[in-house]
C-alpha cells in the first residue's frame, strides 16, 4: 500500500478526491514501466564513439608540384641513394642538409632546370641528403676550364735562325742593277695567310656594371655574406651587371627573399637578392644595365641589394671585378 492510499484511508472526508489522485499516480507509473519495456525503435539513438577513434585515411595530394620548393630530407636507413656510385667524382654534387635545387644550382653555377634534366628527376621537390646529382651536362668534361679569349698574334719578319732578342737585319741600301738585256723577273706571289680568329669577349673579360647606385654597406665575406650589401630606397632600380640569361626568378631560396640569378657564360653567374619586385622571368635574355628588379627588404632587416658574383659556383669578391666608381 502506498503512502497516497494510506492518506486517503485516514481521511474519509476527502475520499473521492484521493481515489482520483491515486488512479492518476498509478497510470503514470504504468506508463513509465511501459516506456522501459518499449521496443528499440522508440529509444533515443546512441552514438558509437569507437568509430571516432579510428585512424582517418587522407587521400594523397593531387595538386601539381611547383618546383623546386622542397628541402632535402634525410634518407631512410639502409637506403641506396640515386647516384651513390658517382660520389666524389668531378661534375657531381652530394646533397647536404637544407639544400634545394635552387641552392645546388647556385653552388655549382648551373640552372636548376638543367640539373633536373641531367638527372631525370620526376619530382624536383624530392631530393635526399646524401643523394648525388650530376651538375655538368652529360658528355661534357667536368675538369675543363673555360678558355680565355683568343688574341691576334703578331707577325714577325725576322729570319728563323736570328736571335729573338736582336732586330732583323736591315735591307741593303744599294741594290745591284739588273743587266739591261735581262727580261723582268716574274712577280713573286705573296703567300696568303689564314685570317686570324677575331678576338671576342670571353669568360674572363666580361664588361661588368654596378647593379645599383647606392652605397656599399656590407663587404664581401666568403663564409658569411658571400657578396656585397648595397643600400638604397624601396623601389630603386636593380640592373643586370652584364649580358646573360635569367636562370631563376622567385623566392624559393631561404634567406635571399625575392631573388634573380643570371648566368652570363659557363664560368660566371650573378645573384640579386631581397628585391620587392621582380621584373624578369626565367629563360629571359637580359642586357647589361637592363632593369631586372626593384630594391626591397624581403628576408632582410632593411632595404638593400645583396649582390653576388660566382665563378663556377664559388662566390668571389664583386668589388674586384666591378669598375671603380
Amino acid at each position: 500500500m502506498t503512502l497516497a492510499m494510506m492518506g486517503c484511508i485516514s481521511s474519509e472526508a476527502h475520499g473521492a478526491r484521493c481515489v482520483a489522485w491515486v488512479r492518476l499516480v498509478s497510470a503514470a507509473a504504468l506508463l513509465a514501466l511501459a516506456g522501459c519495456a518499449a521496443p528499440d525503435k522508440y529509444r533515443a539513438p546512441v552514438e558509437d564513439r569507437s568509430v571516432l577513434n579510428r585512424p582517418i585515411t587522407v587521400p594523397a595530394a593531387t595538386t601539381a608540384v611547383v618546383p623546386p620548393a622542397g628541402v632535402a630530407l634525410p634518407a631512410e636507413a639502409g637506403k641506396v641513394l640515386p647516384g651513390a656510385e658517382n660520389a666524389g667524382k668531378p661534375g657531381f654534387y652530394m646533397v647536404k642538409p637544407g639544400d634545394t635545387l635552387i641552392r645546388v644550382g647556385l653552388e655549382t653555377g648551373q640552372s636548376w632546370k638543367d640539373i633536373i634534366k641531367w638527372n631525370n628527376l620526376e619530382n624536383p621537390n624530392v631530393i635526399e641528403v646524401g643523394q648525388v646529382l650530376r651538375v655538368v651536362a652529360p658528355g661534357a668534361d667536368p675538369n675543363a676550364v673555360a678558355t680565355r679569349p683568343v688574341t691576334t698574334a703578331k707577325l714577325e719578319t725576322r729570319p728563323l735562325d736570328a736571335p729573338r732578342n736582336q732586330p732583323a737585319p736591315a735591307a741593303s741600301a744599294t741594290v745591284p742593277a739588273a743587266p739591261a738585256a735581262s727580261p723582268p723577273a716574274p712577280p713573286v706571289p705573296v703567300p696568303v695567310l689564314p685570317t686570324p680568329p677575331v678576338a671576342r669577349e670571353g669568360d674572363e673579360d666580361i664588361n661588368w656594371l654596378w647593379p645599383a647606385k647606392g652605397t656599399v654597406v656590407g663587404a664581401f665575406d666568403e663564409t658569411r655574406t658571400k657578396g656585397l650589401a648595397i643600400a638604397g630606397k624601396a623601389g630603386d632600380p636593380v640592373s643586370a651587371a652584364a649580358d646573360g640569361k635569367v636562370v631563376y626568378a622567385g623566392s624559393g631560396l631561404r634567406g635571399y627573399g625575392n631573388l634573380v640569378i643570371i648566368k652570363h657564360n659557363n664560368t660566371y653567374l650573378t645573384a640579386y637578392a631581397h628585391n620587392q619586385a621582380l621584373l624578369v622571368k626565367e629563360e629571359q635574355a637580359v642586357k647589361r644595365g637592363q632593369k631586372i628588379a626593384e630594391m626591397g627588404s624581403t628576408d632582410a632587416e632593411r632595404v638593400q641589394l645583396h649582390f653576388e658574383i660566382r665563378k663556377q659556383g664559388k662566390p668571389i669578391d664583386p668589388a674586384k671585378l666591378l669598375p671603380p666608381r
